[in-house]
């Protein structure tokens, strides 16, 4: 090893223990510590030295490089003070009914032996904890949606442990988001959002919360990826991904650039034992934004832009065979007729590529650009289409309700007790991200316990077929539910599959 080799490597090993350059070794070499260092980057660093840095510095792509002992011991604590008075708890109850026996409460059994049967219920209190952000200093929060779930009393509490009640002003369980808010009758602190298309694998980040209810905790780490989709903790498909420590009870919680801005709620963990194991989810700022924005309109449920179209995703085969270099993109499965799609000029087998300049790796991606423009917008589409490459432009609408939802919970000694159902339209399965045509009616909320849970039906569900007769709107449903009967059958269409489904009371 040549002499020059050997003193570039213990400049580096000088420099990774923080130790200071000596003056002779620099002379031995005829270089200059700046002038190592810039060798060591391969001549693509740059070397400055300012007032606020101690020595010399290396600066990569506008980015330094920390090179003495002094700058490795830089401390977060600053950023700390000044961000995180803004993290809240957050503390969920709901009372539920304790059953002291299995038929308790069950309608099948008090119909045929009478109300009472099995003993009273019992009332029980359940608790969830997580965290929140203060987005707004009037006193606006944002948490995730399955944090406070079905509560019936939402507390606050801040960094100092003065608490508040809350109300909930929109909630969202395909983004597991939901917006609360308090009346402190002050201006809160706050944290200002960042732009989360900024985020690059690498960057710095804190994450403040309350894991484990042990009170309000800050770990550091680095983006370790993004736009990570398919993970299976909720429908949203875009997270950001990090390595800060992230435990139960941090969801809800802030995961901040070093510019002490919000990029991120921590969501959700991949984890085998229920800790820790250094891969975390965040849902990007970009969509927290876009749900704020609504909320801050009025809205108590968050609406999405209706395109009238599927799409899937692009698989090698498909790629081969429309001459694509990678599979990339998502390619169009099916057009409604009259939706802003077709008026556009989609076609199936059309391949969406990015939108105003983002580029859409799969359909998760393609949803995540549509939530975030949100409807009245209008966006640029590249598009493949039959080996010609094009761009359409489409201004983003609400789904159209073509027929009232009439939504109705159906009550009664039946298997559908507890199922709020609605009239099919657009705007209600874009609500719920059901892709169906035809005739029926569609479930759209099932309640906790309730006959319609317990006999399996979901929400999403389109009923086709009662006991025979054929389903078209709410109250044909209502009055089947109210003939009764001890034997019920039942033809749904559930995420595209016919199902058949018998009971007997």
């Amino acid at each position: 090893m040549s002499f020059s080799r050997i003193s570039r490597v213990f400049v580096l090993a000088l420099v990774l223990f923080g130790a200071a350059i000596p003056a002779g070794f620099a002379q031995d070499t005829g270089k200059s510590p700046a002038s190592l260092l810039e060798d060591l980057f391969g001549g693509k660093g740059k070397i400055r030295n300012d007032g606020d840095s101690p020595g010399n510095a290396v600066e990569q792509d506008g980015r330094r490089v920390p090179v003495s002992r002094g700058e490795m011991q830089l401390s977060f604590a600053p950023l700390v003070k000044a961000t995180a008075p803004a993290v809240v708890n957050v503390y969920a109850a709901r009372i539920v009914q304790q059953r002291q026996s299995p038929f308790s409460g069950d309608p099948f059994f008090e119909y045929f032996f009478g109300p009472g049967f099995g003993g009273q219920s019992r009332p029980r209190m359940e608790q969830s904890l997580g965290s929140g952000v203060i987005v707004d200093p009037s006193g606006l929060i944002v948490t995730n949606n399955h944090v406070i779930g079905n509560a019936d009393e939402i507390k606050v509490a801040l960094s100092d442990g003065e608490e508040f009640e809350s109300k909930v002003v929109l909630r969202d369980e395909r983004s597991d988001l939901a917006v609360l808010r308090i009346n402190a009758k002050r201006d809160l602190k706050y944290l200002k959002l960042e732009d989360s298309d900024a985020v690059e694998t690498g960057d710095l980040v804190l994450a403040i919360g309350n894991p484990f209810g042990v009170g309000q905790t800050v770990t550091s780490g680095i983006v370790s990826a993004v736009a990570r989709s398919r993970i299976g903790v909720s429908d949203f498909g875009f997270f950001i991904q990090t390595d800060a420590a992230i435990n139960p009870g941090n969801s809800g919680g802030a995961l901040l650039s070093m510019s002490g801005r919000l990029i991120g709620i921590n969501s959700a963990i991949f984890s085998r034992s229920g800790g820790s194991n250094g891969i975390g989810f965040a849902i990007p700022s970009n969509m927290v934004r876009a749900v704020i924005d609504q909320a801050r309109g009025g809205a108590d449920a968050f609406e999405r832009p209706y395109l009238g179209a599927t799409f899937d995703p692009v698989t090698p085969a498909i790629a081969e065979s429309l001459g694509m270099q990678r599979p990339t993109g998502a390619i169009v499965k099916d057009v409604e007729p009259g939706s802003p799609a077709e008026k556009a000029g989609i076609r199936p087998g059309d391949v969406v590529m990015s939108i105003d300049g983002h580029a859409i790796e799969h359909p998760d991606a393609l949803d995540y650009r549509l939530e975030t423009a949100g409807p009245g917008k209008k966006v640029t589409l590249a598009m493949l289409s039959r080996g010609r490459k094009v761009a359409v432009d489409i201004l983003l609408q609400q789904a159209p309700e073509t027929v009232p939802a009439h939504e109705s919970t159906i009550s009664g000694s039946n298997p559908l007790s507890g199922a709020k159902v609605a009239n099919i339209s657009p705007r209600v399965l874009n609500r719920l991200n059901v892709h169906f045509r035809g005739d029926g009616v569609i479930i759209t909320e099932i309640e906790r316990g309730s006959p319609a849970m317990r006999v399996g039906f979901l929400p999403g569900d389109v009923l086709i077929r009662i006991n025979g007769q054929d389903i078209g709107k709410v109250d044909d449903v209502k009055a089947v539910a109210e003939s009764g009967g001890r034997s019920w059958s039942f033809v749904i269409n559930r995420g595209g599959r016919v199902i058949q489904q018998y009971f007997r009371g």
